[in-house]
């Protein structure tokens, strides 16, 4: 539906329930963050949203705080109901006993089990349904969960901090600090809303990191490590951490039985995994890491981590930071090489945005 048939009332509401999904973020895989308003002759009778897996959803959040008052109501929603019983009840069958008159979506669900079919329970039921208002912006809300449940495997980010001629260290290895505390601190709210944050080996071993984060009120992602020959000291910090449980060693069959050992002993999970081109293989990866509800993933490095990630064609976006910086060609690149003879093949973005962060310039694209 063309957005000119929307009034501006009608885009307020959606775009607080968009704004009450946010709150979620990062909280509810393997589901979708979802929110919603209650709207009964021009007034605000309810809201709500879907905090976590198993909780309740959105529309039954709304319902629940607007009570009796819902009947006759309109529901604006960023997502199709559900018309499926899962872990909770059909909100479909929820909204029909509660009377709601009609029902206002950005979208409807991806999912394979909904697909349309909670809008069909609704119309026949006798109740108003319109699909598209800001659909843009609930569609970017759910671009990580529309991939995992249609293709059963996370949608992945890489993130890269370079100079202004694309290094990300120094000839000696020094990277402390490329980019500027403004994009340190976005990174950690990126961190706070993603499932799970890769690095390989060689950035743990140079740079020690913890892969936190370190917001107030924030949560930890999975830590993953890819580590086909099992490098990794076992004095490594994000091995001690206090949710050691979130810390994945990704491996191979090479890998020795007695640093296996050890690295469980600290409380960390090791994965054996099928080994490509003397990796860890990517697809095996992503499957494993969809299989245990994992819907989004941050690459963060580093540079052969990043070009194996491009190579395996597993990225669905970039976000890249450039400081105004320049440390010359014997530094170290961000990318190593792709094997890319001729410009035709160079990898191409689509949707590209450019934003100042602090001092820093994010490029953000999709491939």
């Amino acid at each position: 539906m063309a957005e000119s048939r929307w009034s501006e009332q009608e885009r307020r509401y959606l775009r607080m329930a968009c704004r009450l999904a946010r709150k979620a973020a990062g909280r509810t895989s393997p589901n979708p963050i979802v929110g919603a308003v209650l709207v009964r002759a021009g007034k605000i009778i309810g809201t709500g949203y879907h905090r976590k897996a198993g909780a309740d959803h959105a529309e039954i959040v709304a319902l629940k705080d607007a009570g009796a008052r819902a009947k006759g109501a309109t529901l604006y929603i960023t997502l199709e109901p559900c018309s499926h019983f899962g872990r909770t009840p059909p909100c479909a069958d929820a909204l029909i006993r509660a009377g709601i008159k009609a029902v206002v979506a950005g979208m409807s669900d991806p999912n394979p089990r909904v697909a349309g079919r909670g809008f069909t329970k609704l119309r026949r039921a006798g109740i108003t349904v319109r699909v598209g208002l800001c659909e843009a912006e609930c569609r970017k809300l759910l671009e990580a969960f529309a991939k995992f449940v249609t293709r059963r495997v996370p949608f992945v980010t890489l993130k890269l901090a370079a100079t202004l001629d694309g290094k990300i260290a120094t000839a000696s290895g020094d990277s402390h600090w490329i980019s500027g505390e403004e994009s340190r601190a976005l990174v950690h709210r990126w961190r706070n809303v993603m499932d799970a944050v890769v690095v390989g080996a060689a950035t743990v071993r140079a740079d020690d990191p913890r892969l936190t984060c370190r917001l107030a009120g924030g949560r930890n992602p999975y830590r993953v490590v890819l580590d086909s020959g099992l490098r990794i000291p076992l004095t490594a910090q994000l091995l001690r951490l206090k949710d050691s449980e979130k810390t994945i060693v990704a491996t191979t069959a090479k890998a020795s039985a007695a640093k296996i050992r050890a690295l469980e002993a600290l409380g960390a999970q090791v994965w054996r995994l099928p080994a490509r081109d003397k990796r860890v293989a990517w697809r095996p990866l992503l499957k494993k890491l969809a299989a245990q509800g994992i819907v989004s993933v941050l690459i963060e490095g580093g540079a052969a981590v990043a070009a194996s990630a491009l190579k395996n064609n597993i990225v669905d976006k970039v976000a890249f930071f450039y400081a105004p910086k320049i440390i010359g060609g014997d530094a170290r690149v961000m990318i190593d090489g792709l094997a890319i003879g001729q410009m035709a093949r160079a990898i191409p973005l689509k949707k590209l945005k450019v934003r100042k962060s602090g001092n820093d310039i994010l490029v953000t694209g999709y491939l």
